[in-house]
């Protein structure tokens, strides 16, 4: 989806042919990070709910403001760290059903809890590349690499590559034009001018629509618990943005 961007832009391409080893080394690793996050993360679907899954695998906010402040030297005001700890409060309380009810979902929701660190690592990865990097060579470096490994893990799995119905085709598609074209690729483009701290709480609104969206294709229920903390988390993300704002000011 992304080649043409490259084969017919004179910039990128020359921008892709004058990488520099250490380049195309951290561009290879955030590949490898990006895919260990996918391969945690989906795993961890058959083990707990799509909604506190996407709840916990975004607490990328814990990870981000530490890497952040002793990698970046980011500052962070007493209020942003208030919005993202009542962020965070909402997670627990989306999330807290899934402790009480087995060891399984516990399970997906430590898998969940170790790919939202892999991702974090991806993204200071791109924070520090994207700084004398564009969007398209960065965002294929990436991508070609992440789908390479992935290929690696899927054939020691023994998980065929085709042969699937059409719907999921069209799922296959959905991943990639809208999760990946329009999802992780503006997280990619913002990290050029945003921190990953301010990139990862913005993450935080994947949880509302997920929630919406496993209520209308999953059939699962939004629960009165889920209710709460999903205003819980939008509460903490303006407190930490509105504050942020006032750093950068």
């Amino acid at each position: 989806i992304l080649s043409p961007f490259l084969l017919f832009n004179k910039k990128n391409r020359h921008e892709l042919l004058s990488l520099s080893k250490k380049q195309w080394v951290l561009g290879l690793l955030s590949g490898l990070f990006l895919a260990i996050h996918y391969i945690l993360w989906f795993e961890s679907l058959n083990y707990t709910s799509v909604a506190s899954s996407t709840v916990i695998v975004t607490l990328q906010p814990l990870f981000s403001m530490s890497g952040g402040y002793f990698l970046f030297k980011e500052r962070f005001s007493k209020g942003s760290i208030l919005g993202c700890f009542i962020a965070i409060i909402g997670y627990f309380i989306i999330g807290w059903g899934d402790f009480q009810v087995s060891n399984q979902a516990l399970f997906g929701d430590l898998l969940a809890f170790i790919a939202a660190g892999i991702i974090t690592a991806y993204f200071f990865i791109g924070q520090h590349l994207r700084k004398d990097l564009s969007l398209v060579p960065y965002s294929i470096i990436g991508y070609a690499s992440s789908a390479f490994f992935l290929a690696i893990y899927a054939c020691n799995q023994q998980v065929p590559f085709v042969h699937y119905s059409l719907q999921t085709w069209w799922s296959f598609i959905g991943l990639a034009f809208i999760a990946t074209i329009f999802g992780q690729t503006i997280f990619n483009w913002l990290l050029k001018w945003l921190s990953v701290s301010v990139v990862s709480m913005g993450i935080l609104g994947e949880t509302i629509g997920t929630c919406v969206l496993a209520y209308l294709i999953l059939d699962e229920v939004i629960s009165l618990q889920q209710g709460m903390g999903i205003a819980f988390i939008l509460a903490g993300l303006v407190v930490f943005l509105l504050q942020q704002r006032q750093i950068v000011k």
